[in-house]
């Protein structure tokens, strides 16, 4: 993205050079103390005594990075940043404001602002804070590394989150994730996992809501060999594959209420009876749900056990849907192209998004949260032979997409077939006996797997 608006500038090639900054404050000792902090840490700093002559500053040459005051006369660093934004919305604006003002800056950060930063200022606060910033506009990888690898956010709502989750991580305790559908439950359930001491071990998921009832008790407690036809050998459920690890229970409040009294005695004394077994087996497992569901309020209706809910809900989560992290929409389909480019030759990568894009991406509401963004930027990807991605076939994919919700049929397919993979399995690839516990004649039951393509001898152990 520097590097197209660098062209667009007419300026010499950037990557060599240091990132960047350009510094807004009407206070000239001001100017100069934070000239100096940044450039001791290897920064280009160009200064801007007001809005209007920071705006000049970045007509002639785009920065990696602004910081701005928040109380300057004329321009104030709200007006300023909104203009900015509207020039290039993936440009990192970081606000700095004094005690008083706080309630400003955090405001600012909801519309988009990358963060903001307290006056006195703090030195190793601000460098890290602009380390981040341009380490993203410039295209550059992350320097967040372990558990935090895989967590692509700007958002202070999420860092927030992201410190309470390091230290719960540390206990065992069993951790509730409430998020609506496509937020990213489950990055958040893995992230647990790998800062937690059980990073080593395994991390397995299960989403309840995808397992029909009667399979649910031998998916997660296993069985035994006779336990019912098709049986021929024993088979560890998920609490013993997740032994040493963490055990994501995604979608549990669609747990059937027959199998929510199982579950809670098998968390309670630490043990589960597989299917077909005399004696239990002691577990050692972490568990980490995650629900888009109001748990409360299912208990109060009598669909989700109380009892189970408090066992589970040791320390609760509260993940902000999209629309609440505005900062987070552009890094997010930055990262998702990445990934989706990832194997591509670089001279056959899409180079980035258009400013109209990021305008149109910034103004949507993402109702399908994450998910939806990922949709929709892989869609767009597909279809643009050159970059950057236009406008028009983000529109496109959004108009196909409008609500993040998959459509009916669709759903009902990738249900379906998740359905056959898992009865498949549990009967090992044998037809007639998966024909038989999904009450389904043979020959209905090989029509169901040619239409999703699945082999029978896929399943064979």
């Amino acid at each position: 993205m520097a590097k197209a608006m660098a062209d667009e500038h007419n300026d010499p090639p950037r990557e060599m050079e240091a990132p960047r900054i350009l510094l807004v404050d009407d206070d000239p000792g001001l100017l100069r103390l934070i000239s100096l902090r940044l450039e001791s840490g290897g920064y280009t700093v160009d200064t801007a005594d007001s809005g209007e002559a920071a705006l000049g500053r970045v007509a002639a040459r785009a920065p990696d990075a602004v910081i701005t005051d928040l109380r300057m006369e004329g321009m104030d660093g709200m007006a300023l940043f909104r203009q900015l934004r509207e020039r290039d919305p993936a440009l990192p604006v970081v606000i700095l404001t004094a005690h008083g003002s706080i309630p400003d800056a955090v405001a600012a950060t909801r519309e988009g602002a990358f963060a903001f930063l307290t006056k006195p200022f703090d030195s190793a606060e601000l460098l890290a804070t602009i380390a981040e910033a341009t380490d993203g506009r410039r295209g550059e990888p992350s320097r967040e590394a372990g558990w935090r690898a895989g967590v692509v956010t700007r958002s202070h709502v999420m860092e927030t989150l992201l410190s309470e989750l390091e230290l719960v991580a540390e206990s065992d305790a069993s951790v509730l994730i409430i998020g609506e559908s496509g937020s990213g439950k489950e990055v958040i359930a893995r992230a647990v996992h790998k800062a937690s001491p059980r990073h080593d071990g395994p991390f397995v998921a299960i989403n309840c809501a995808a397992v029909p009832a009667e399979l649910l008790e031998s998916e997660l407690f296993g069985y035994r060999k006779g336990a019912f036809t098709g049986a021929e050998s024993d088979r560890d459920g998920l609490f013993v594959q997740a032994r040493g690890g963490t055990l994501l229970l995604d979608e549990i409040g669609d747990m059937p209420a027959a199998f929510q009294a199982k579950l809670l005695r098998a968390l309670q004394e630490k043990q589960v009876r597989p299917v077909g077994a005399a004696e239990e087996v002691d577990i050692d497992v972490r568990v980490v749900s995650a629900t888009h569901r109001d748990l409360e309020q299912a208990i109060r209706d009598g669909h989700f056990r109380e009892d189970l809910f408090y066992r589970l809900n040791v320390v609760q989560l509260d993940l902000p849907p999209l629309r609440d992290r505005p900062e987070d929409i552009v890094p997010l389909a930055e990262h998702f192209l990445a990934q989706l480019q990832a194997d591509r030759p670089a001279s056959e990568r899409i180079q980035g998004f258009s400013r109209e894009v990021l305008r149109v991406l910034l103004g949507h509401d993402w109702p399908g949260n994450v998910r939806q963004l990922a949709n929709v930027v892989e869609q767009a990807c597909v279809l643009c032979r050159k970059g950057p991605v236009p406008d028009s076939l983000i529109r496109r994919a959004l108009r196909r997409d409008p609500t993040g919700v998959r459509p009916l049929a669709e759903a009902r397919d990738a249900f379906e077939r998740d359905y056959l993979v898992r009865i498949m399995r549990m009967a090992e690839g044998n037809v007639s006996e998966a024909a038989r516990l999904a009450g389904r004649n043979r020959t209905e039951f090989y029509r169901l797997l040619g239409r999703h393509q699945l082999e029978p001898a896929d399943f064979k152990e």
